[in-house]
């Protein structure tokens, strides 16, 4: 029952306009109709997943902060140009990376919009940044795409800690949508991996981030592939902080790698690597070449990035140092700090 208003607001004549046209109150989400908008707005897959599945018990907390209420995910997939990530030249996989993220974040603005118009109360936080950087070293996503993808059957994660689509293996961006009403259909996880297990993510990355055992080291690959992102931009900042004029700087910081900051912190933060998404041969779309010929495929894909002289970020003292020395000899290694306190090597 409608409450009775003031008269004041009783006679505003957008109230009168609005109570002689009531809306009616939305329903449940139809998941044919659902999917057709999602790719009409420029996805290239989606599944829906459910606030309340116990697989994703962890994200209850950040996902009804952000939206209260919130009942259904919508899992967006963007497919990523494989041979733009595969390149050597960092600018040209980097731009790969942005402009995928660019077309998940307009994909993603789209879809909320057709939603909210319908009725429903929905939100789309970014595919990447920005995040809630006032939380910081802390948790600052609003929302985990990977396990929600893997919850929406949008693929299964790899031992590179990236998820692999079943069709576009991992050339992908991810992206969610957080919804305030149940679809009529949801989707199930995968029920096999789409990983092959053959290690080259093993084989490619400069610190050694990725272990043979399936274990990761998240700290070797932030310092490293992280290295104009947040606690690299901090060790940066410190470092100017630190030099007694421009003389001792420039000692410890090479021209090149001021210009990379100072494009990082232009346009958008480049990755120094990403090598691990770059030489994965699964999914439907990427594998043949792979099956036709390993060699030739290593040849082409993971030779490049294994031969190519570049900077390695690490911490003193660490695995990563160890590996990066030890593996790649050809590559200069530069000592480094996290720039997250605590986190630092021996």
């Amino acid at each position: 029952m409608a409450q009775k208003l003031p008269p004041r607001l009783a006679d505003h004549p957008t109230v009168r306009k609005v109570q002689a046209h009531p809306s009616r109150p939305p329903g449940v989400i139809d998941a044919d109709w659902l999917r057709a908008i999602c790719r009409e707005a420029g996805v290239d897959d989606v599944g829906f997943a459910r606030v309340a599945d116990p697989a994703l018990a962890s994200e209850v907390e950040h996902v009804q902060a952000a939206l209260p209420g919130a009942v259904s995910y919508l899992s967006l997939v963007v497919k990523m140009n494989r041979d733009n990530v595969r390149s050597t030249a960092r600018s040209v996989a980097n731009q790969e990376f942005h402009r995928s993220g660019e077309i998940m974040n307009e994909a993603a603005h789209r879809i909320t919009r057709i939603l909210q118009d319908a009725g429903h109360r929905v939100v789309n936080p970014s595919a990447t940044f920005p995040m809630e950087m006032d939380r910081y070293p802390g948790r600052i996503w609003v929302v985990a795409h990977k396990p929600v993808a893997v919850a929406a059957g949008m693929g299964v994660m790899g031992i590179h800690r990236n998820v692999i689509h079943p069709r576009f293996g991992n050339f992908i961006l991810l992206g969610t949508i957080l919804v305030a009403a149940d679809i009529s259909t949801y989707d199930a996880p995968l029920d096999y991996s789409p990983c092959l297990e053959c290690k080259l993510c093993v084989a490619a990355c400069p610190v050694g981030a990725i272990k043979k055992n399936g274990d990761f080291d998240f700290v070797a690959c932030s310092v490293h592939n992280y290295r104009e992102f947040m606690g690299g931009f901090t060790d940066w900042v410190q470092t100017v902080a630190d030099s007694e004029d421009a003389e001792d700087f420039r000692s410890r910081v090479s021209d090149s790698e001021n210009a990379s900051m100072w494009q990082s912190l232009s346009f958008k933060a480049n990755y120094k690597a990403a090598y691990c998404l770059a030489v994965c041969p699964a999914g439907e779309e990427v594998i043949e070449p792979y099956l036709d010929d390993r060699k030739g495929f290593m040849d082409l894909v993971l030779k490049p990035l294994q031969d190519k002289v570049e900077t390695l970020y690490v911490l003193p003292g660490s695995e990563a140092e160890a590996h990066a020395v030890k593996r790649y000899p050809h590559k200069p290694v530069k000592r480094v700090d996290s720039g997250i306190r605590g986190v630092r090597g021996r």
